[in-house]
């Protein structure tokens, strides 16, 4: 997510990362704008399933980051990059900008303690700064998991090149192949029939898969309607395992099985996505769309802040600190999530580029 890496590798690597940020950083606030819906204690049948269509359509968003990374970061002519030089890179400003947003949150939380509880009395700077340790160490606010699945990605990067330079493509297939059998079908047997095989067999899982299917897809090129074929698969799959979860018929007590990243469905769509996206021209969306090209820009250059302030402006409009309040209890999901985020999106990123123009708040923002 941070742009160093794309504007340092996309000057070697012909590819649309412009794009692909902009997309799914897109998809990962609709995602969240979903989850609001989903979240309720009661919600109606109609607008359950419109915010379940909007998050299956959305799951991409995170491994379409993580692919990226790993198409940026796991080239083999990086190889021979020093672990301390690539580490201290990367690892120093996700660590500001990780301080930074904990401050931010932890901060943010108190303030809606305050509007829910309408007192200040407990509020004191002792405890205030207990909570800011406490929360680097535990995660300020629900979204930071992804912070943590970055710097793991980046502790084990140095390893993972070694194994895409010096290993043979079958190789890579094979890794790819047991990391999917782990994360997307053993789930899916093992909830079929009710056993559990011993979680010491799989020594491969977590996300490493995408971060190496990132580089591995580059090299792939099926015919786009083969693409397009599994991308609605993935997405027809989410549905209907929902539904399959949700019947009243249903034995199994898991509603929220295929909504999450490391599932067959969401594997198949995600890597469709980004093969799709990966044949856009690399220079998308070109010189003739000088507004576009110019606001798609300032999206992929500036995702990290985004994701990370984001949901402060969603939870705003849905408090209604704007003036006026914008959620699911004020107007239909079919409208709803879509206009809560675009306006999200576009009002976090003004907020972002602000604080762009401050010399220190440059530097921790990410």
């Amino acid at each position: 997510m941070q742009k160093e890496d794309s504007s340092n590798s996309s000057k070697r690597l012909p590819i649309p990362d412009v794009l692909i940020r902009t997309i799914a950083i897109t998809l990962v606030v609709m995602l969240h704008a979903a989850n609001d819906t989903l979240e309720l204690s009661s919600v109606s049948p109609q607008y359950f399933w419109t915010a379940t269509v909007y998050k299956a359509l959305s799951l991409s968003c995170v491994p379409l980051f993580v692919m990226l990374s790993g198409l940026l970061l796991l080239q083999p002519a990086k190889a021979d990059e020093p672990i301390r030089v690539f580490l201290k890179k990367r690892l120093s400003r996700l660590g500001l900008a990780y301080a930074f947003w904990t401050a931010v949150y932890t901060g943010w939380s108190y303030y809606l303690g305050i509007y829910v509880t309408h007192t200040i009395s407990a509020v004191t700077w002792s405890n205030l700064g207990q909570a800011i340790l406490f929360d680097l160490f535990q995660g300020a606010y629900y979204h930071f998991w992804f912070l943590y699945l970055i710097a793991g990605l980046y502790l084990i990067t140095p390893i993972l090149r070694l194994v895409i330079a010096h290993g043979t493509r079958s190789v890579v297939r094979y890794l790819i192949l047991l990391w999917f059998i782990v994360v997307a079908i053993v789930p899916v047997l093992q909830l079929a029939s009710g056993l559990t095989l011993n979680p010491l067999l799989f020594a491969i899982g977590g996300w490493i898969g995408y971060y190496v299917l990132g580089v591995y897809l580059q090299q792939v090129k099926p015919r786009s309607v083969v693409l397009y074929g599994l991308l609605v698969l993935g997405f027809a799959g989410t549905l209907v395992g929902v539904w399959l979860m949700n019947t009243p018929f249903s034995s199994l007590q898991q509603p929220d099985f295929f909504l999450d990243y490391l599932t067959a469905n969401v594997v198949v769509g995600s890597a469709a996505l980004f093969m799709l996206l990966l044949k856009f021209k690399p220079d998308w969306p070109g010189t003739n769309h000088r507004i576009t090209s110019r606001v798609a820009q300032a999206i992929s250059k500036n995702t990290l802040p985004i994701y990370l302030f984001h949901v402060i402006i969603l939870e705003s409009f849905e408090r209604g600190f704007f003036g006026f309040t914008l959620s699911v209890k004020t107007l239909n999901p079919i409208i709803e999530i879509p206009l809560i985020t675009v306006l999200t999106l576009f009002i976090t990123l003004g907020l972002v580029l602000l604080m762009r123009k401050v010399p220190v708040l440059k530097k921790l923002i990410g």
